[in-house]
């Protein structure tokens, strides 16, 4: 889909973080934005920010977890803007811990979000896609997707989900007119997911700038790309590491403190 100008994207997690980037960046290009997160005020401070680029905003406090809301959601988006032309699944949670200190309620909470959500949100909007012939869904996943981490582990278990599902979907849906693509960043600055610890990465990892994931988003949408990573740094290697042997990759993970990040990255959210 080379040209998106005029085309209607639904967003998930549009309220802050990596949500008011990729609004912004979707706005340059001309794209109209239906946003959507638990929090309303972060929802008009991501409209208020877009506000100057010449196309229509709108904003819908929904909890995406619950099913009743999403389908509330889709109906009050179809009945404003026509149509949804463009799904980005960006709303996402984590939370380092061990995994025996997750409540249950966390675990589900993070897959529900996560994984689940994404799901279910594309299987609404396919059917209208593939009547026309038209439409493209992204969903973010995380570098973490591809190799699960110590003490992240159910999180990196939603983000693989994520890239197998994609992967599925893409065979599925090939010569359809509907396209879907998957995003992999690793430690994004300022606006990740790991932003919020104010921590800098283990070198090993890198840290990408948060327009570098937006761009990916628009380039996927108009190469129709199925994937991209998103990291400077070398650890995009790791996956053919593990191929070739997961011991090697192991060792790199534990030499360049990736590890001992998550360990002392769960102790700190223990005690606090």
């Amino acid at each position: 889909m080379e040209n998106i100008r005029g085309k209607n994207a639904l967003l998930t997690g549009g309220s802050r973080g990596l949500g008011q980037v990729i609004a912004r960046f979707l706005a340059k290009e001309g794209v109209n934005l239906a946003l959507t997160a638990r929090s309303e005020d972060g929802l008009n401070a991501t409209a208020e920010e877009v506000a100057r680029e010449n196309v229509q905003i709108k904003v819908y406090p929904a909890d995406i977890m619950d099913h009743p809301s999403r389908e509330k959601l889709l109906e009050d988006v179809k009945s404003d803007f026509g149509k949804i032309d463009l799904l980005i699944n960006n709303a996402g949670i984590v939370w380092v811990a061990g995994y025996v200190s997750l409540a249950p309620t966390y675990i589900e909470t993070m897959i529900q979000t996560n994984l689940i959500a994404p799901m279910l949100l594309t299987r609404m909007v396919l059917p209208d896609m593939l009547n026309r012939g038209s439409g493209h869904i992204v969903s973010m996943s995380s570098l973490g997707g591809k190799r699960g981490n110590p003490y992240d582990a159910t999180y990196s278990a939603t983000k693989a989900g994520l890239i197998e599902w994609t992967r599925g979907l893409k065979l599925e849906l090939a010569g359809s007119g509907v396209g879907i693509s998957v995003i992999c960043p690793g430690f994004v600055a300022e606006s990740g997911m790991f932003a919020e610890y104010n921590k800098k990465p283990p070198w090993i990892s890198g840290e990408s700038k948060p327009a570098k994931v937006a761009e990916a988003v628009i380039r996927s949408i108009q190469k129709e790309i199925g994937e991209i990573v998103v990291n400077p740094g070398p650890a995009w290697l790791i996956p053919f590491l593990d191929a070739i042997h997961p011991g090697i990759a192991n060792w790199l993970y534990k030499f360049g403190g990736v590890y001992e990040f998550y360990r002392k990255q769960a102790e700190d959210n223990q005690k606090h």
